[in-house]
């Protein structure tokens, strides 16, 4: 089936970021950084054209890493004795890894300064947003922090098994989401129905165990309610 194909590639286009989370400790930093800029920026209350601009240098800085990963492997799959060309190659891959990073970081100034002079002036006041604004930057966060403890642990694909389990994590940020943003008990209850189906399935099909599913589902709803709680 179209879909099935669809999330099997999506599921190997994530294992490919697993992999470099796992083995390149920089894209590991990148991650981090990402997730705190995000944090950061809800915090300081950016405009959204803002938020859109930084929400874009970190893609493009963990693009750069991942394709200076893939750069790497290639390299070394042609040529696995020490060649002068190779490492040229390589220097020139971690370069724009470089050159991105320190594009990012001015712009990441340019776009923030402003907000962190305000703060030191006149005291911190926690920005409020939208729900869906919420919504999004939760599974984000939730998606990145599955990424990381997956590469930590070593074991499974975003997608298929490994702790926690992703799939139950994303169900149940949605299903927080959804409970605050339509403020409807009966919505509420059926988007947690399908949350735990969602996650049951997981047990079902063997992919994950009861355990990695319950932690996933506490992960998923811990981290969307703290945002809620703060920003909200």
């Amino acid at each position: 089936m179209p879909l099935r194909r669809w999330l099997e590639s999506a599921n190997y286009a994530i294992e490919g970021v697993l992999h470099a989370a796992k083995n390149e400790r920089h894209l590991r930093y990148h991650l981090y950084a990402a997730g705190g800029v995000l944090i950061l920026s809800f915090l300081l209350g950016v405009s959204r054209m803002e938020f859109v601009i930084i929400s874009t240098v970190a893609v493009v800085v963990i693009c750069a890493e991942l394709l200076n990963t893939a750069v790497e492997h290639v390299v070394d799959l042609i040529s696995p004795q020490k060649n002068q060309l190779a490492k040229y190659a390589k220097d020139i891959a971690a370069g724009a890894v470089l050159v991105t990073a320190l594009g990012a970081a001015v712009i990441g100034y340019i776009v923030l300064s402003p907000h962190i002079m305000r703060t030191f002036q006149h005291g911190l006041t926690i920005a409020k947003h939208t729900g869906e604004d919420i919504a999004v930057v939760a599974l984000v966060i939730v998606l990145i922090i599955v990424v990381i403890t997956k590469s930590h642990f070593g074991k499974g694909t975003p997608l298929r098994g490994g702790f926690p389990s992703g799939h139950s994590a994303l169900a149940f940020s949605i299903w927080v989401s959804t409970t605050y943003i339509s403020q409807n008990y009966i919505v509420s209850i059926l988007t947690f129905i399908a949350a735990v189906v969602i996650a049951q399935s997981r047990v079902t099909v063997r992919a994950h165990s009861p355990w990695e599913v319950l932690l996933g589902g506490v992960l998923g709803a811990t981290v969307t309610f703290l945002l809620f709680v703060i920003f909200y």
